[in-house]
């Protein structure tokens, strides 16, 4: 998913199931990213051009590759269409993560990390990352490459750029994908992605591609969209530059007892890993090694349905993409490939529904909570407003919304 979204929420793209371009539904930003406070935007498509290309001149790309790059470039109306109507993510973490952490996929996934094993075995030696958050990432964001979207990448850098919604964020990536083309890694007129601008079979963005790229097969080039050891090896790098610990874990299911702190659960530090072992909370496999390791105790569904402790390693599933129920599932997804069994749903109470989760934010912003945008989203500032009401009513602190308490609030 690239660095896009997780400044504002990107669609989970490609993904025929409403949950792709990790590097696109909360893409985010990661520091490559220049920082203007104003960046000329809007008016006349070809003054604006000029800007662009005086700007890719000043770094030195040469006047008439510019020139190549931006040639016949034009406003995609499809881009601002998909960029204005945003799809939001509101599956519970057992529907997504049913979808997208299916047989097929899991069987597939084990077949990549068979044929490419003494690329996914560099990956490891030089970037520390396993193949197995390298490949669920991989099978998330495009299905191993067969779904990476249609869109002019050229063009759909140049209308976000163009537009005036968030053009201090595309504008650098136009420049950087300008920069692709003087080395030979982007053709302007056939090189296609998501609408964002994310390219190739781990979707990403650009200036990203530019700083992380890995030539993995030798030819001389990155080139995400064709060569999946390129993609292997580039998401590594990335994914290390997110902050990711060699040797150490991401998520690890666990059972709870039906007592516990619950206002201590989410992902909030404080805790490690041995200290939720002695509260009762025990490691389905069995592995209390890691208890020296800061932990956070998530449950997607409340108290009653699956938990998994969560690790500093799994910071990078949220670098790589905001939406919880997505990074839960690709970390979920992870462990799979890493001969996890299927994690067991417990019995979860019904959640609310769209228009329920709405009026309960609505009550909670009324109540003096800010819980961000009313989205009908049980996203991070709603769970934790929840559980301050949950405290206040005498409810286990779980952050779980259910008619029940929005009854009662």
């Amino acid at each position: 998913m690239n660095r896009i979204a997780r400044h504002a929420l990107a669609s989970i793209a490609l993904l025929t199931f409403t949950a792709s371009t990790a590097f696109a539904q909360t893409a985010a930003q990661t520091g490559t990213q220049s920082a203007a406070p104003a960046v000329a935007c809007g008016g006349d498509l070809g003054a604006f051009l000029e800007g662009v290309k005086a700007e890719a001149v000043a770094k030195g790309v040469p006047a008439d590759v510019a020139d190549r790059a931006l040639a016949g470039a034009a406003i995609d109306q499809k881009v601002l269409s998909r960029d204005r109507t945003q799809g939001v993510f509101k599956q519970t973490f057992t529907e997504f993560s049913k979808r997208t952490v299916s047989k097929s996929r899991l069987d597939l996934g084990r077949q990549k990390m068979k044929e490419y094993a003494d690329v996914f075995a560099r990956a490891e030696q030089e970037f520390g990352v396993p193949a197995p958050v390298i490949t669920a990432f991989w099978a998330m964001e495009t299905d191993f490459g067969a779904v990476q979207g249609d869109f002019n990448t050229r063009n759909a850098l140049v209308t976000l750029a163009h537009d005036c919604r968030r053009p201090e964020m595309f504008r650098p990536q136009l420049l950087a994908a300008i920069e692709m083309v003087q080395h030979g890694d982007l053709d302007p007129a056939t090189t296609t992605g998501a609408w964002a601008g994310e390219i190739g079979q781990v979707q990403m963005l650009p200036e990203d591609i530019i700083a992380y790229g890995v030539d993995g097969d030798g030819d001389g080039h990155v080139n995400l969209k064709k060569s999946s050891a390129d993609a292997i090896l580039t998401a590594a790098k990335f994914i290390q530059s997110l902050g990711f610990k060699a040797g150490q874990p991401w998520i690890q299911e666990v059972t709870v007892p039906e007592n516990l702190p619950w206002e201590k659960t989410g992902l909030q530090a404080g805790m490690k890993a041995s200290d939720w072992f002695a509260l009762g909370v025990s490691p389905r496999d069995g592995n209390t090694a890691n208890g020296n390791l800061e932990a956070s105790l998530v449950l997607p569904q409340g108290r009653k349905g699956v938990a998994f402790l969560t690790y500093p390693n799994f910071n990078i599933y949220l670098e790589w993409n905001q939406s919880f129920i997505y990074t839960t599932s690709a970390a979920y997804f992870a462990t799979r490939l890493a001969g996890a069994p299927a994690y067991e749903g417990g019995n979860p109470e019904p959640g609310l529904d769209d228009v329920g989760m709405k009026a309960l934010q609505t009550k909670l912003q009324t109540l003096g909570h800010d819980v961000g945008k009313i989205d009908g989203i049980l996203g991070s500032g709603t769970r934790a407003a929840l559980q301050k009401e949950q405290l206040r009513l005498g409810r286990p602190a779980d952050g779980w919304a259910t008619l029940e308490l929005l009854n009662a609030l």
